[in-house]
């Protein structure tokens, strides 16, 4: 790290000895599986997602030299999750801070002088809307002046705000450029000034959630406590009674029941959050409002909070989680329905939301290394989320369906343009998800090709995994310290796996005797040149869905380690509902360096349902003739980045 590329400090709160926090960006490097991806977002997402915001007037609407674009985006949208208070105009701050995240961690990557420009020029904008209380909101400025602070609930004043912090703390970090983090701390400085349970202060809230998690980062990168407590009010005051978004409502003269979804379930404030125990609402938010939760029961020691999040947890990964971590079923709500209800074909599971898994798992190991969420964050990541990117980094899915008819396809953009950045900037900071330090200790939580840099004890220390990981379960890791050195080394052990052995320096480590919560513990003095050997099966599996799942009785999804796979037309012809897998069949695994990238594919001898004799008849009381056909599948992340045509996770079992 040179001395443009600053870590982030330690915040002034009270964290246990045992927080785990995540590296920041700068002190990981990644090759490999993720580097491609980061190399991807590096060389055209970022700047296609500039673009794409310039095209859509996003940058009139934050130039105060330019006349107001007025409303561009009208509010009257029939989608199911507008209204006549809400246009997707509003957010339009979010979509530049993950913009300005996503370019800040791809321009430490690979120097591009041209979008440090650009960026730099959208800082400056911002800079000058700044009014001189610190308040910054170009739709409450330039749009609808007057009415800052009216209505939480609905539009998404504080949820921007969060956005800008997180691309502001990013550009910080990544290239040493403080403008942008000053200006979002003078805004930071107004919002605390303007919330909290202090006499005369507003005891608002977020309708959409995303500050809390913001405010933690920015209390991190700067040291100031007054965020971190920021934060945690937040937290604390969602749902309190008297409930915020009815006085807010009556105070601007409205009816409090008269909005949209018609429950506080929606943006999970129907009741306080210690209280809640059942995942609901608005997938996005949700996950939003648990990682705040998670960060603030990891930076306090709260275990109110941590029981309220272990419920949600068990709520949500037992009963309404896609196999390959998406979540969210419905359209009309962008969310949660009944319990077990997961239709595959039409199946939401935006991809915002699994991001937002992967960022809730992630937090949630924060409070100390736990396989249970640290393999959640893993599936979310190689299946779910970057699904919603095609390979070469260029289009995009709002929607991850596990069943195609040949009709879904990756967009270039979006009305309600929030995965685009939001997957760029998870991708582009992949790095910070790989490992959580400790004051002693040092959690690997995600296996590939890596570099981490980090102090520990008073001292510098490196770590150097090589991997071909997703594809092989062997991992090579050498540790660097600078002078020998004590601390404990967690290995996450998978719980896909059915074999694993683990050597250091050669020597065999009792596996089962040093795992504790998935996690293998090595605790001894580092010195220059340790090797640590992980040999992880990458275990081939059928996997079955609760009965209750009523889309997918009789159903069988196909696994290989961390990956979720998927047939496509392209390479079983259509039809894809008449191939059924038998149990006995067997899976074999295949490296394919030339297709996709370099990937794994798996194939069995299955059968498919004929057509031909069956004549003109829609009913008859003979079943249809089966022949033999090879079943070929590659990753669920990998789908329609070729030929168009049908897809299918869950095949019939015959």
């Amino acid at each position: 790290m040179t001395a443009s590329q600053p870590a982030a400090q330690t915040g002034t709160s009270a964290r246990p000895k045992l927080a785990f926090r995540p590296l920041p960006v700068p002190q990981v490097d990644v090759r490999g599986f993720w580097g491609d991806r980061v190399d991807a977002v590096a060389a055209k997402t970022a700047g296609i997602l500039y673009d794409r915001c310039v095209e859509a007037r996003m940058l009139e609407q934050i130039d105060p030299d330019r006349p107001s674009p007025g409303v561009v985006i009208p509010f009257h949208v029939s989608d199911g999750f507008t209204s006549r208070t809400v246009t997707t105009q509003m957010f339009w701050d979010s979509d530049w801070g993950k913009t300005i995240e996503t370019a800040a961690y791809s321009l430490y990557r690979r120097r591009n002088p041209d979008l440090e420009k650009k960026i730099d020029a959208v800082i400056d904008m911002y800079g000058k809307l700044q009014q001189e209380d610190g308040y910054l909101s170009s739709w409450y400025q330039r749009i609808q002046p007057g009415l800052r602070w009216t209505n939480l609930r609905d539009c998404h004043e504080l949820y921007c705000a969060g956005h800008l912090i997180e691309g502001a703390v990013a550009y910080f970090q990544a290239t040493g450029k403080r403008k942008l983090l000053d200006v979002m701390s003078r805004y930071a400085d107004h919002i605390a000034d303007t919330f909290g349970p202090e006499p005369g202060k507003r005891k608002g809230y977020c309708g959409h959630e995303e500050i809390e998690l913001a405010l933690v980062r920015l209390a991190r990168a700067t040291g100031k406590d007054r965020y971190m407590k920021l934060a945690k009010y937040f937290i604390d005051q969602r749902g309190q009674q008297p409930h915020y978004f009815d006085e807010e409502a009556m105070a601007r003269g409205a009816d409090p029941k008269d909005f949209h979804f018609k429950t506080y379930e929606y943006n999970q404030s129907h009741r306080p959050v210690r209280e809640q125990d059942k995942v609901v609402g608005h997938a996005v938010r949700a996950m939003y409002l648990y990682s705040g939760m998670a960060d603030i029961a990891t930076e306090y020691g709260d275990d109110t909070l941590k029981v309220a999040l272990e419920r949600l947890w068990d709520d949500l990964t037992t009963k309404s989680l896609y196999v390959t971590g998406g979540l969210g079923p419905s359209k009309d709500n962008e969310g949660f329905t009944n319990d077990y209800d997961l239709p595959n074909e039409t199946a939401y599971a935006e991809t915002c939301a699994s991001v937002g898994l992967v960022f809730w798992a992630s937090r949630m190991l924060g409070m100390g290394p736990n396989a249970r969420y640290a393999d959640m964050m893993e599936r979310a990541l190689y299946n779910g989320s970057i699904s919603g990117l095609s390979l070469d980094g260029s289009l995009f899915f709002y929607e991850n369906p596990l069943e195609s008819r040949g009709g879904h396809h990756r967009w270039k953009w979006h009305r309600c343009p929030c995965c685009p950045p939001n997957i760029g900037r998870m991708v582009a900071s992949i790095g910070s998800y790989f490992y959580g330090l400790a004051d002693d200790a040092l959690a690997v939580h995600l296996y590939g090709d890596s570099t981490a840099r980090f102090e520990i004890a008073g001292r510098q220390v490196s770590l150097v995994q090589t991997s071909n990981y997703p594809w092989d379960g062997a991992v090579a890791i050498e540790v660097g310290p600078e002078a020998p050195v004590t601390f404990t080394l967690h290995l996450r052990v998978p719980a896909w796996c059915r074999k694993a052995a683990l050597r250091v320096n050669g020597k065999l480590v009792d596996l089962e005797a040093a795992t504790v919560d998935g996690y293998a513990a090595i605790r001894r003095e580092w010195r220059q040149g340790d090797k640590v050997e992980l040999d992880l099966e990458m275990s081939m599996a059928r996997l079955f869905a609760n009965p209750n799942v009523r889309q997918d009785i009789g159903r069988v999804a196909l696994a290989r380690g961390p990956l979720i796979y998927c047939v496509e037309e392209t390479d079983n012809g259509g039809g894809l509902h008449r191939i059924a897998l038998p149990r006995e069949a067997r899976l074999e695994a295949r490296k394919e360096p030339n297709l996709l990238g370099g990937i794994v594919t798996l194939s069995a001898i299955g059968s498919r349902a004929e057509t031909e004799n069956w004549g003109h008849n829609l009913y008859r009381p003979e079943p249809p003739a089966a022949e033999e056909t090879t079943v070929r599948a590659i990753p669920y992340f990998a789908w329609d980045n070729r030929d168009p045509g049908e897809m299918l996770v869950w095949l019939r079992e015959g």
